[in-house]
């Protein structure tokens, strides 16, 4: 009888679209927007101790939204900066991104400065 109940919920979470729906397309939108911006900075990526050149750290950043896009963990933008470029999962150390002429700073900051000017 649990078994049958808990199927039936999960079927009726999986098949309403809310509980498990893929990012919103203004989200995908977004993103985009910042991963092509990050590509077209000139700055770099450090992840887990190295410095990576912008193509390497589009990539990276694309995998990481890919991958919480099929998981379905993403509801907005800010989700992804949250969840998927912020830090490595693995080591938990934050992502940094050093440009041109700039300071150092965490990936995180960075991405919702970019998200600001791309909303404007």
């Amino acid at each position: 009888m649990k078994k049958t109940l808990i199927a039936t919920l999960a079927v009726a979470l999986w098949s309403s679209g809310t509980a498990f729906a893929t990012a919103p397309d203004a989200t995908r939108t977004e993103v985009t927007r910042l991963l092509d911006a990050v590509e077209k900075s000139q700055c770099q990526f450090n992840r887990n101790g190295s410095w990576h050149d912008a193509k390497a750290a589009r990539a990276h950043l694309q995998k990481k939204y890919d991958y919480l896009d099929k998981k379905k963990m993403l509801t907005n933008t800010e989700s992804f900066i949250e969840r998927g470029a912020t830090g490595s999962s693995m080591s938990g150390d934050p992502y940094q991104m050093r440009c041109p002429g700039t300071a150092v700073v965490n990936s995180a900051d960075w991405l919702k400065a970019e998200l600001a000017r791309v909303r404007k």
